[in-house]
């Protein structure tokens, strides 16, 4: 799991703009240090999502070689089910 998080680093500590959800006491980081005069906000964003994406297909990847995955037609059966949608 990747969750990216923005803080500020000031004294030797480094300061949360929001506490994590959903992560353990004692999980690793990794941290990056941004040159403040060089931040495009606007390509920051974009490097966040890619990050979370490239996450997100690992974990795809992950159950799908651990069996965790369904045919799409059973997927699309139980929402039709779950959510009264006529076929």
């Amino acid at each position: 799991m990747i969750k990216t998080i923005e803080g500020i680093y000031q004294d030797g500590e480094i300061h949360l703009t929001q506490l994590p959800q959903d992560v353990s006491d004692r999980s690793q980081v990794l941290v990056t240090f941004l040159d403040p005069g060089k931040i495009d906000p606007t390509k920051l964003r974009q490097l966040i999502d890619q990050l979370e994406t490239i996450a997100g297909i690992g974990q795809g990847f992950e159950e799908l070689n651990a069996g965790k995955t369904c045919l799409i037609g059973d997927l699309a059966l139980e929402m039709q089910q779950k959510y009264s949608i006529s076929g």
